[in-house]
């Protein structure tokens, strides 16, 4: 106890070191006593005219408010979002004012082409579609050459990428380059090409992601069809080394050109690449059921490749420079080629897969095929391997006609398009069983196909091909095989004209030259010869016309293009014995409204130069003339009163112009006396000249008839023995009609009035003319002869007339008998 109050005393003495105050909850504790007061006050200083809206008053900004200046700036920030909605801004920016991108496009794409390497794909991906829709488009008409160089060495740069993504994205972006500038592969072939070569080399995402390669050897394609050929090459490095070119277009033309010695070899070097991708793609088609569309999209690009660059070697090298040839291409590339291709050549040799498939298949088998028989044009294939092509060609070419039976629709044209253009070639080297199985496999294609599709038009230039270049037209008659398919083909052209109409004139062209060309030729055979003639009966179709509800149809022949109806008019030349039908038939095309005046005189041209030939018979000219003539529809300038001025249609000049070319054909056929003797007969039956009102021959409304009759004035002038020949002649036709028996049926009675009426209607027009008034007045005699043949054949045929005809004779008297006074009164 005495301890305890000890301590107790001793705790008592010690002083406090805190004194603990109290505080109420809610109270705000005071600042400590030697705390500083940081607190500074103010008031706003205003300046007018400072505000950042106030400084872009005037300038174009996006919908954020951003210049293109800021916007640019943003493409370089840390942070990938701000750069992509930088981009997208400066979209924004140039679709509300698209002068902001012709005023500072070099420093738009000088600040842009950074991005090309940038690390985030969704930014590469804006900037992509950013050159394509808008940027590129905005550059086309601007001098390529800059443009051009400020953005490729970015781009080499990124197909150097360490990050394959980066390094894909590389060749997107020059493809689209290319699409714009097609002079920037010519520029940059050399590195292009050896780029393309290595992405192809590092294989290792062939199959995880074909899509980035189906890109890829997009690209790469585009480039290799631009490849020109060698002789383009060499006169273009002439031209820019020697300093011919224009000047006036020097500036727009790159002055730099690629050199090909080197980007041969890089073409070398690209295709065993090309190959092995091909190979690697091999083992998945064996391997599936069915063939998807990124790998057969992979093949059918690398197959395209191949082929492009092979059609360089082949087409564009100088054949008759051998030191032009690649040394190298020959021994190693083409054997690699063929080794690689044999062996899996061709797929799916069964079909047994779906029809979607089974085409893609066939797509690759036919690329294939293409490339091993342009490889013939150089390298003379061993038999067995070409056996192999030639049945897969005479497969393609009956498929052709299987599968369009099989679906009711053109199928896989563009793929038998390109091996027909082989078929002409191929039958004429290849032995005898081939060039049978492959010319019926051809002429069951051109019969078959479509008359509209490529396919027909292919053929078409094949046969011509074959006929002409390959000498196959000059072929031996005892060649009876040849023979009927040379037939087949010629006798398929006019039908072909008629199916395709006038709606496909470049097909109708092509078969009109074919045609020509066979006319200009056939004369070497006489059975071709035969069979050429033989056409016209056929094309009646197609130059004539027919009768549809009582109206006219015209053939193609008047609806095509003047170069088709050129053709047309040069092939009936070439007719030996041209048919009074055919004449006829293209008489009805020459009176034509809708046909062009040059070519009626065309016509008239071609078809005289046939009858100073012998192709014509001179009766059949003659009717040809005088139809012409005489059934021309003249159509005088006051025919549509109701029309304006300028707007009304006459031919009255066409019709001088026809009258004087027949009358120049005519004076060139013989004596023009003995044409008179044989015209006669035929003029007057064709001058059918109904009454017409009594219209004063000065006038300007002139009777339609005149047209026709005021030439024969102007000869009576010049020769009054002519005019009483001709009143002899009218008098003679009538006598002619009395002397009928008078059994004769009533009929042919009518047809004697409608004679003597048109007689008689000359005679008015006539009486008209002051100057050949006064003539008739010294024809008395023949008038009086007029007057009693009509008498007598209405005396005659008083008992086999209607009240009808014996009204029209009546008046015919009548008529004749005022003309008879008048003479009177004038000799009196």
């Amino acid at each position: 106890m005495a301890k305890n109050k000890a301590s107790s005393k001793k705790q008592q003495k010690r002083g406090v070191d805190f004194k603990k105050i109290k505080r109420k909850l809610g109270r705000k504790l005071p600042p400590p006593k030697k705390a500083t007061n940081t607190e500074i006050k103010s008031k706003a200083i205003i300046l007018p005219e400072q505000s950042v809206a106030s400084e872009k008053t005037g300038l174009a900004v996006s919908k954020k408010g951003l210049t293109l200046k800021e916007l640019l700036q943003q493409t370089s920030h840390h942070n990938a979002k701000v750069r992509k909605d930088a981009l997208m801004g400066m979209k924004d920016l140039f679709l509300k004012h698209p002068e902001e991108l012709k005023l500072h496009r070099y420093a738009v794409i000088e600040k842009l082409r950074e991005r090309v390497s940038d690390e985030d794909k969704v930014v590469r991906e804006t900037l992509y579609q950013l050159l394509k829709s808008l940027i590129l488009p905005g550059c086309n008409e601007d001098n390529q050459g800059p443009f051009i160089s400020l953005i490729m060495a970015y781009i080499f740069n990124a197909m150097t990428h360490l990050a394959i993504e980066v390094r894909l994205m590389a060749f997107k972006f020059f493809d689209l380059i290319v699409q714009h500038f097609s002079s920037s592969f010519s520029l940059y072939a050399e590195k292009v090409l050896q780029n393309y070569a290595d992405i192809l080399r590092k294989n290792q995402f062939y199959l995880e992601d074909k899509s980035k390669l189906k890109n890829v050897l997009a690209g790469l394609v585009r480039c290799l069809s631009l490849l020109p050929s060698r002789l383009e090459v060499d006169s273009c490095k002439k031209k820019v080394h020697g300093r011919e070119m224009l000047h006036a277009f020097e500036l727009d033309k790159p002055t730099e050109v690629a050199d090909f010695s080197v980007v041969i070899n890089k073409l070398e070097d690209l295709v065993p690449v090309l190959v092995n991708c091909f190979q690697d793609f091999v083992p998945l088609i064996h391997s599936t059921q069915q063939l998807d569309a990124l790998s057969f999209d992979c093949l059918h690009n690398i197959l395209q490749s191949i082929d492009l660059v092979v059609r360089f070697f082949v087409y564009g090298a100088e054949k008759d420079n051998p030191e032009s040839h690649p040394s190298m291409w020959d021994q190693s590339i083409s054997s690699v080629l063929l080794k690689k291709f044999v062996g899996v050549f061709p797929f799916n040799p069964v079909h047994h897969l779906s029809e979607k498939d089974d085409d893609r298949y066939f797509t690759l088998n036919v690329m294939i095929a293409e490339i091993f028989f342009h490889l013939s044009e150089w390298i003379c294939h061993p038999a067995e391997l070409l056996e192999k092509f030639l049945a897969f060609l005479e497969y393609a070419l009956l498929e052709k006609i299987r599968s369009e039976v099989r679906s009711g629709r053109a199928i896989r044209e563009k793929q038998i398009v390109a091996l027909v253009h082989f078929v002409p070639k191929l039958v004429t080297q290849v032995i005898d069983n081939w060039k049978s199985r492959l010319l019926q496999a051809f002429t069951k294609t051109f019969l078959n196909c479509n008359p509209e599709s490529s396919v027909k038009l292919a053929c078409i230039s094949a046969v011509e091909e074959m006929l002409f270049s390959r000498g196959m037209l000059y072929t031996d008659a005892s060649d009876s095989e040849l023979l009927d398919h040379l037939i087949t083909w010629m006798r398929e052209l006019p039908m072909l004209l008629i199916l395709l109409g006038d709606r496909h004139s470049a097909s109708s062209q092509a078969v009109l030259h074919l045609l020509l060309r066979l006319g200009q030729c056939c004369t070497v055979s006489s059975l071709l010869a035969f069979e050429y003639d033989n056409l016209q009966y056929s094309l009646q179709e197609f130059y004539g016309i027919c009768r549809e509800a009582g109206k006219k149809c015209y053939g193609p022949f008047i609806k095509l293009p003047m170069d088709c109806q050129e053709l047309s008019i040069c092939c009936l030349y070439y007719f030996r014995h041209l048919d009074p039908l055919m004449l006829k038939t293209i008489a009805s095309c020459c009176l034509c409204p809708d046909l062009d005046a040059s070519l009626l005189f065309r016509i008239i041209e071609v078809l005289h130069l046939a009858f100073k030939a012998g192709h014509i018979q001179i009766t059949d000219h003659l009717s040809f003339f005088v139809t012409l003539v005489s059934r021309f529809n003249v159509l005088p300038g006051d025919a549509h009163p109701d029309i304006e001025e300028d707007m009304k249609i006459s031919n009255h000049q066409t019709f001088k112009s026809l009258i004087r070319v027949v009358s120049s054909c005519l004076a060139q056929m013989g004596d023009n006396v003995l044409l008179l003797a044989i015209l006669e007969k035929v003029i007057l039956e064709q001058i059918r000249i109904p009454g017409d009102d009594d219209v004063p021959m000065c006038s300007s409304h002139v009777p339609r008839q005149s047209c026709y009759i005021l030439p024969c004035f102007f000869l009576f002038d010049r020769s009054h023995d002519l005019l009483k020949l001709v009143l002899i002649v009218m008098a003679s036709s009538i006598s002619t009609s009395s002397s009928l028996s008078s059994n004769y049926h009533t009929h042919h009675a009518s047809g004697h009035a409608s004679r003597i009426n048109d007689i008689v209607n000359v005679l008015k027009l006539m009486h008209k003319d002051a100057k050949i008034k006064q003539i008739i007045c010294s024809s008395r005699a023949e008038i009086n002869l007029i007057w009693r043949n009509i008498h007598s054949l209405q005396s005659l045929e008083e008992s086999n007339l209607g009240i009808r005809e014996r009204h029209i004779i009546q008046c015919a008297l009548d008529e004749l008998k005022a003309i008879r006074s008048s003479e009177q009164m004038q000799i009196a």
